[in-house]
């Protein structure tokens, strides 16, 4: 179908990557965003509703649902600055400078994500102030920051992070309760969303990563923060509400969330597919773990281009360039070496993958 719109077929052994669309979806939610889309409904109750369903997948007091988990972080800063009071919420744009709106993030953790991290603090109100350096930070460096202008702390649980010398999320929380401020835990592709309400007082994931939803945001904690961000929904919210056909897709997607994920083995069993590039003049694969923890594994490709037809950078250029193009990890393809993550190929797509890697070593662009 996608020819017939002049789209190209795309494979992605990238990841869930918002750039290729994040996840595929499973016929349930897709059923779901049917029903939601073939209906009318009261938008105040169903956002009330959901809000309770999903907070239970969370285990937390409160949820609400955006249109992104980029939105649901501003959300979560704007309503952290304006608190309950109507009128801050209502004039937030004038507002906001006046008020507490500093939110501490480790050096760190300002990533980029596809989008910086701190652009969205700023649509929020909020101003970032960086502890730390980008080789390491303490607890100390957190603590020291706090002061009357503190809002909150920004805690980036993501592989996108500097992940060495590192405080865990458990050190920065046990700060925050002593120092009695807000801690928001952006937790977008992590698994495991029912682990992060102890160790946070709002945290937030995308629906379409680990989920495999529709795309949409989610913003679960404790019931005071959640609501001064719905407080949000009818002023900057306005630019991030999500429609019902969302809403029932992402329910559809939490209820059957864990049962898709594929375990170690399959993953293994995919990866071994990318053994036969071995055979390739200058390229040698290996099986990897995620750095992050995270139970995925990898084919790692390394390509030695004095051996072999290419660069690794040139190798990547390549395989976005054919009628079928092909998406890898490619951070670090500088160094020589690209991974293939096997969890959002379809199927025929890793068999189609080794036939690429073929014919570029035979000359074929």
């Amino acid at each position: 179908m996608s020819s017939d719109y002049g789209l190209k077929k795309t494979i992605n052994a990238s990841g869930r990557m918002t750039i290729l669309g994040v996840s595929t979806l499973s016929e349930a939610v897709l059923s779901g965003i049917a029903y939601g889309g073939k209906h009318y409904f009261e938008m105040a109750e169903l956002y009330k509703r959901s809000g309770e369903l999903v907070a239970a997948h969370c285990q937390s007091e409160s949820a609400m649902i955006t249109n992104s988990a980029s939105a649901a972080l501003t959300l979560a800063i704007a309503g952290l600055i304006t608190k309950e009071d109507p009128y801050l919420v209502e004039h937030l744009h004038k507002e906001a400078p006046k008020l507490a709106n500093e939110i501490i993030l480790m050096k760190g953790h300002n990533v980029d994500y596809g989008a910086p991290i701190e652009t969205m603090v700023y649509l929020g109100g909020g101003i970032v102030k960086e502890v730390g350096y980008a080789n390491g930070c303490k607890p100390e460096h957190v603590i020291h920051a706090v002061n009357e202008k503190t809002a909150a702390v920004l805690f980036v649980q993501s592989h996108h992070c500097v992940q060495k010398n590192m405080p865990t999320l458990e050190s920065i929380y046990k700060v925050c309760k002593e120092k009695n401020i807000p801690l928001i835990v952006d937790a977008a592709a992590e698994d495991g969303i029912s682990t992060f309400s102890e160790v946070s007082d709002l945290v937030i994931f995308s629906g379409s990563k680990a989920i495999e939803g529709p795309s949409c945001g989610i913003l679960a904690g404790k019931n005071e923060f959640v609501s001064y961000a719905v407080a949000h929904r009818s002023y900057i919210g306005r630019a991030m509400k999500v429609g019902k056909e969302t809403v029932f897709g992402l329910l559809a997607a939490l209820d059957e969330y864990g049962q898709k994920t594929m375990s170690l083995a399959e993953q293994h069993d995919v990866v071994k597919v990318f053994d036969a590039l071995n055979q390739l003049e200058g390229v040698r694969v290996e099986t990897t773990e995620d750095p992050a923890g995270r139970p995925i594994v990898r084919a790692r490709v390394h390509v030695d281009s004095d051996l072999g037809k290419m660069s690794a950078v040139k190798l990547v250029e390549l395989l976005k360039k054919g009628d079928i193009p092909i998406y890898t990890r490619d951070y670090h393809a500088n160094e020589g070496h690209i991974d293939l993550d096997p969890r959002p190929l379809l199927d025929g797509d890793a068999d189609f993958i080794v036939k690429r890697f073929n014919e570029l070593w035979e000359g074929k662009r």
